[in-house]
């Protein structure tokens, strides 16, 4: 095979690479503008906002060490969504019936229908749990938007890679002879040794002196 033939598959090869990263990047980037985007706006229309430093509600070393680094902001964030469902509503939900879950304290209340006590801590607990499991949800979505993100930067690092292999490959079809060749040697032969048929691998002359022919 010629090696500008081979320069030139190779170079194709690499340029479809290119398009196919570059594209690979641009979708990322979109699904991770979608994620980051409707996570902030959902987050932001709550209206939800970290204790002011210094707050009692941030003194309890179960809440304090998590959420004082978002003291006074909005929730607006998949990170910051997943620390308060972590560390301000989970440690006040497991103090409203000595740690039993939703459904625990549910399955007492319909033994004993008439516990006002079980009642209010259903109410409770179904909500505290319903809006813990939105804002774990919302930062599971945002957190695949930050995934995406970096996806697509390695995307379009590869891509540059790429084209400039690309482009070096193009160089060298220009500069290489036109009737350079590529030949594969086989391994036998790397390695010295004699072909098969015991032939020292040259070809034998040809001569037309009729006496050597006859």
């Amino acid at each position: 095979m010629q090696r500008r033939t081979l320069d030139a598959i190779l170079s194709a090869g690499g340029l479809m690479l290119v398009i196919v990263l570059l594209v690979a990047g641009g979708l990322l980037t979109w699904g991770y503008k979608f994620a980051d985007n409707n996570v902030h706006d959902q987050l932001a229309a709550q209206k939800i906002f970290f204790p002011p430093k210094g707050s009692p509600a941030l003194k309890p070393a179960t809440i304090g060490p998590f959420l004082n680094q978002y003291a006074g902001q909005q929730l607006t964030t998949g990170k910051q969504a997943q620390a308060w469902a972590d560390h301000f509503i989970a440690v006040h939900l497991s103090e409203v019936a000595g740690g039993k879950t939703y459904a625990q304290v549910s399955a007492e209340s319909l033994a004993d229908p008439t516990n006002a006590k079980l009642q209010g801590q259903v109410a409770t607990l179904f909500k505290g749990e319903t809006l813990r499991g939105l804002l774990l949800n919302a930062y599971a979505f945002w957190k695949l938007g930050q995934i995406a993100k970096w996806a697509a930067i390695a995307a379009f690092i590869l891509a540059g890679v790429a084209l400039a292999l690309t482009l070096l490959g193009f160089r060298h079809i220009a500069k290489a002879p036109e009737d350079a060749e590529v030949r594969i040697v086989p391994k036998r032969e790397r390695n010295g040794e004699k072909p098969r048929d015991g032939s020292n691998g040259e070809k034998p002359q040809e001569t037309s002196d009729p006496a050597i022919v006859s």
